[in-house]
């Protein structure tokens, strides 16, 4: 079985603008973005996710460049990577990436794909009266029919928008970053991460053990500086669109 890259999360608490300060994100490439994800408009009329409890994210990003539209499975296990989604591909304009996702707290595996978009051509989806489900093309429906085929993506909403703000190659240490902010429903977010790729003569033992020097050499690295880490168990996804759902007039 191949090995997979990880990709190695944590997540800050508390200051984020004096954090990204004392983080030097001056020194990366800037880019803006909004954020919206769909979800299941019964269940956002209750205040729920369900669609996200389930590990199915469906989400849009607009600005900055193409649109882009991902389907994602996470967390998910590699039984249920079936047929030709049991290995990454790319033809564009479509990207498909199975990943290990690792933060403090958690350790999943976790599936995408996703599709590039025209500048502006998700916008009518996001809207107030958009169909979310619309974009979806058929290879995104054929992928969670496959491997997720207890999930039915119909009666849609979108939530949002999220302000995201990200800024790639930041030194740090003998590192090299990304930091990405998220501003939404009264909360603000600042997520610092980076990647494990496998090298040529990898076993998963080896992979496993430098994946966790590198985490432990984040978590240093942005606690050496003064900026407090977050201890809660949840994602940044699940608690913005939480309050997105529990604030949400469908």
């Amino acid at each position: 079985m191949d090995l997979l890259p990880v990709e190695i999360k944590v997540n800050v608490e508390g200051d984020v603008p004096g954090a990204l300060t004392t983080l030097d994100g001056s020194h990366g490439a800037l880019m803006m973005r909004r954020i919206w994800f769909a979800e299941d408009r019964d269940g956002v009329a209750e205040g729920r996710v369900p669609l996200l409890e389930g590990g199915v994210i469906v989400r849009f990003r607009t600005g900055g460049g193409p649109d882009d539209l991902v389907v994602k499975l996470r967390p998910t296990t590699r039984e249920k990577l079936v047929g030709r989604f049991s290995d990454a591909f790319e033809v564009e304009p479509v990207r498909y990436k199975i990943e290990e996702d690792w933060s403090r707290n958690t350790r999943v595996l976790a599936a995408s794909l996703t599709r590039v978009h025209p500048p502006g051509a998700l916008a009518a989806a996001v809207e107030d009266g958009g169909d979310p489900a619309a974009p979806i093309d058929a290879l995104q429906d054929q992928f969670l029919h496959a491997c997720a085929p207890t999930v039915h993506i119909d009666g849609l909403v979108a939530l949002g928008p999220i302000v995201s703000m990200k800024i790639d190659d930041v030194p740090l240490d003998d590192l090299e970053v990304g930091l990405e902010v998220w501003s939404a429903a009264g909360m603000e977010f600042l997520e610092v991460s980076t990647r494990v790729k496998p090298k040529h003569g990898d076993d998963a033992e080896e992979l496993r053990e430098r994946a966790e020097r590198k985490l432990r050499k984040l978590e240093e690295a942005v606690l050496d500086r003064g900026v407090m880490l977050s201890g809660h168990p949840d994602s940044k996804t699940s608690r913005v669109l939480t309050a997105l759902a529990q604030t949400a007039h469908v």
